[in-house]
């Protein structure tokens, strides 16, 4: 991969370039935006956790974000997959090191597979209708928000943070000072069939809210809550989405679509850029002039 530069300079291009260069024409963007006050590390993985046959095009991975950055995944048609957020990890010039605190995928930088709980997760499967959701059955480590580009869709998310309100016998510790730096589900932590919507209670007749549940549904009205949480699936088409950890729902974002940069709540804000298959774009001084100006 090779890094280009200058996302405000349109003579140039600033990011990863994937090898081969692949425009991907039908592909949506996914705009991942870091508004965290610590580094994260996203990662990508396909649901089905199988790569397609002939390994031209890149569905899973994993990089940085500083507070701040930003970064463009191009989908491919049809991807269906999942974004989350790691934090607390340590990973050398390889791309290895140690096990991430939260959200590890195997410790390595780029993932193969899902993160392991408790993950806050966005879920995508797109199509001719696109179906995407934000998930926390599998526990909650950081706010994520699915934010449409099209605005007759619906946004997606969780932006509080479960974390200061997450009971004893669900937290994760191992913060500084003995924070609290997850909240596990009740299924990771009892491992019931009542609780993992299992065995007798894997049908959306038998599989209810918990009080556990509730209390992560209360907090987050947009999220899945529990395995048949059906009601929190939302459907769109023809657009592109933000992806933001640490974010208000009312905040503004930026994506691209159509090779153009669009920022909510800002008017006539463009830039040209190529679709590249997977564009990594550090766009701190876009973000601190919105914050400036907002």
């Amino acid at each position: 991969m090779t890094l280009v530069q200058n996302p405000l300079d349109t003579s140039k291009q600033y990011g990863l370039k994937a090898e081969g260069g692949i425009w991907l024409v039908e592909s949506t963007n996914l705009t991942i935006i870091n508004n965290c006050n610590d580094t994260i590390w996203p990662g990508i993985a396909p649901n089905n956790n199988i790569s397609p046959p002939d390994n031209t095009t890149t569905t899973s991975g994993g990089f940085a974000l500083k507070p701040g950055q930003s970064a463009v995944f191009s989908a491919p048609p049809g991807w269906n997959g999942r974004i989350w957020g790691r934090t607390g990890c340590n990973f050398d010039k390889t791309g290895t090191g140690s096990k991430c605190q939260t959200g590890d995928c195997g410790g390595t930088e780029k993932c193969i597979s899902p993160g392991q709980p408790p993950a806050s997760i966005a879920q995508f499967a797109f199509g001719e209708t696109d179906y995407y959701d934000v998930s926390l059955v599998d526990g909650f480590n950081l706010p994520i928000v699915i934010k449409p580009l099209n605005k007759n869709c619906s946004t997606a998310g969780c932006d509080s943070d479960l974390k200061t309100n997450c009971p004893s016998e669900l937290a994760v510790g191992g913060g500084s000072n003995g924070q609290t730096i997850a909240c596990n589900s009740a299924c990771n932590v009892f491992n019931t069939d009542e609780y993992c919507c299992r065995g007798a209670f894997n049908t959306p007749l038998t599989c209810k809210p918990t009080n556990y549940s509730t209390i992560f549904k209360k907090a987050c009205p947009a999220a899945y809550s529990y395995a048949y949480d059906d009601q929190s699936i939302i459907t769109c088409s023809a657009t592109d989405y933000i992806v933001s950890f640490c974010s208000s729902r009312n905040q503004t974002q930026c994506t691209y679509h159509d090779k153009n940069l669009y920022c909510s709540k800002s008017k006539g804000l463009r830039l040209s850029i190529q679709a590249w298959q997977i564009l990594m774009l550090v766009l701190p001084a876009v973000i601190n002039l919105l914050v400036m100006f907002s």
